[in-house]
């Protein structure tokens, strides 16, 4: 762009929300979300270029609200100005069906003290929505809140006289042992030479958090955060509308209410009654009827342990990766390719370096399903995974639980044992009396679930490369263990070039590298400083 396009007053003005005005490239600051949407919407459909459409047809134009709502005159209300403006915005918006403009201004919501059970329903979302939780390797749970109680869901729908005892008797076990367990780590893994204060005691402790996170109820409160497009949020408000969980349709209404005041626009339809209300309900309806045809064959055996099995994959996986690969650079159509697999494959990933180099789209031609039984608390950080078609069944007592090993070997697993059991007790009777939805409150993360994994290779790659970390956290680290072993028993030559796949033992002391690697950034950060 000629730096001659604005006079030297536009430059003034448009400088605040611009990273250049004399460059092809530039990036948007300073503005409101929903006036980056209505801007964007704009733009793709005028030959102006964006800090043109900008200053035209919102900064100079009367009727925009927008000296108001960007330029942030001392002592006014933002949300106020947002509500005068959007009415203006709406009319730029209304001419623009296609459902992807809401994918053009987001936001950032904080959701506090809800529980563990509801963020996962929040974070539930495949693409639109990055939520980022609380961690259980990190933070002590423990931490009273205002009132000097242990911080779990209290709804009054779990009314049930044995739930706040018994959801109390673990908390009472996890804060109990914390302190005891890490002083047992410490005094197995003592300070090392050349190791900092911070890193040994860091380590240490979330080594001991690891150990006893299962103690913690499927109702303990956490807290998350949410970047989303407007799309996203929308479809995500409807969907916790219908949702079985009371405290789930109460945080379909406090995101509207909250994301209304930021994102209008893009959020209206969520819960009105032409188009969200009826979707919710509609979702609500389907649940329960296909609940009602589920097979449910009552109490079970618990089951042996945890267990990972391959239920589909597909014989011809290696013949369609590589011409997929080949397709992009042929003039042939796709299932004319032919070539050698071996050498296609080595072609495309035999110089993989890192993890961080990634596996090419043609690997997404093979997929594979896979059958998952774990404790909730490895489903809870592999449900991070969106790329992949997932899905769990009810939090229960049924399939057993684990036992931490760490725990056995410091002689400390009695108090976890008797906490954990006195939880499936009670969880038996909520069940019978409030339902297997409200039920799963009670359960400890320790206990077993049943889920599934629909994932391309490609996925398959990126979920056991990182997931088998020796820092990574025993539990999950054993699934994509496992995961990558069935792929490779069918699949050996596509599984070989995933050679960032660690099937090893793992560090005893799983984050020690890892922050002595903290702290050598940290000094050569201090270095630079100085």
């Amino acid at each position: 762009m000629p730096p001659t396009e604005f006079t030297s007053a536009e430059q003034a003005v448009l400088a605040r929300y611009f990273t250049n005005l004399d460059r092809p490239v530039f990036a948007l600051r300073n503005l409101p979300e929903v006036v980056k949407g209505a801007l964007f919407s704009r733009y793709s459909r005028t030959e102006k270029s964006l800090r043109r459409v900008l200053l035209e047809e919102f900064i100079n134009e009367p009727d925009s609200g927008f000296a108001a709502l960007a330029g942030n005159p001392s002592g006014s209300d933002d949300m106020v100005a947002v509500r005068k403006a959007e009415e203006f915005y709406e009319r730029v918006l209304v001419g623009y069906g296609d459902d992807s403009v809401a994918e053009l201004a987001g936001a950032h919501v904080a959701v506090e003290r809800t529980s563990t059970l509801a963020a996962k329903a929040l974070e539930d979302s495949r693409i639109g929505i990055s939520p980022l939780e609380k961690s259980t390797r990190y933070v002590r749970f423990d931490r009273p809140g205002s009132d000097g109680r242990y911080l779990f869901y209290r709804g009054p729908e779990l009314a049930h006289p044995e739930y706040e005892p018994a959801a109390d008797a673990l908390f009472a076990a996890y804060s109990g042992m914390v302190e005891p367990v890490t002083e047992a780590i410490r005094a197995r893994f003592p300070f090392e030479a050349g190791e900092t204060d911070r890193a040994w005691k860091s380590a240490t402790r979330a080594k001991a958090l690891d150990l006893l996170r299962g103690l913690l109820p499927a109702g303990a409160l956490t807290n998350l955060g949410l970047f989303g497009n407007g799309r996203a949020f929308e479809y995500l408000i409807t969907k916790m509308a219908a949702h079985e969980l009371p405290e789930c349709r109460q945080l379909a209404s406090d995101l509207h209410r909250e994301l209304d005041l930021v994102i209008p626009a893009f959020v209206k339809r969520a819960l009105d009654e032409r188009y969200g209300r009826p979707t919710a309900e509609r979702m609500a309806g389907t649940r329960v009827k296909v609940t009602a045809l589920a097979r449910r064959e009552g109490a079970l055996e618990p089951a042996p342990g945890p267990s990972v099995r391959l239920l589909e994959h597909d014989p011809d996986a290696e013949r369609k990766v590589a011409a997929a690969a080949l397709f992009p650079h042929s003039d042939m159509s796709l299932e004319e390719q032919g070539g050698d697999p071996a050498e296609v494959l080595e072609a495309l990933l035999g110089d993989r370096a890192n993890r961080r180099q990634r596996a090419p789209r043609a690997l997404e031609h093979a997929e594979y399903t896979f059958e998952i039984v774990a404790n909730f608390g490895a489903y809870r950080d592999l449900h991070r995974h969106r790329m992949l078609t997932q899905d769990r069944q009810l939090l229960g007592t049924a399939l057993g639980f684990d036992v931490p090993p760490g725990l056995v070997e410091l002689g400390m697993a009695d108090r976890f044992f008797a906490a954990v059991e006195a939880a499936a007790g009670v969880h038996a009777r909520l069940e019978r009396d409030a339902g297997p939805a409200l039920a799963q409150y009670v359960v400890p993360l320790a206990f077993r679930v049943r889920w599934y994994f629909r994932a391309n290779l490609r996925e398959v790659y990126h979920l056991c490369e990182l997931r088998t970390t020796p820092q990574g956290h025993p539990d999950y680290r054993w699934v994509a263990q496992e995961m990558f072993r069935r792929v490779a028993e069918i699949h050996p030559r596509l599984a070989r070039y995933a050679r960032f796949v660690d099937l090893g033992s793992g560090d005893e002391l799983e984050r020690r590298k890892s922050e002595r690697r903290i702290d050598d950034k940290l000094n050569a950060l201090d270095q630079r400083v100085r």
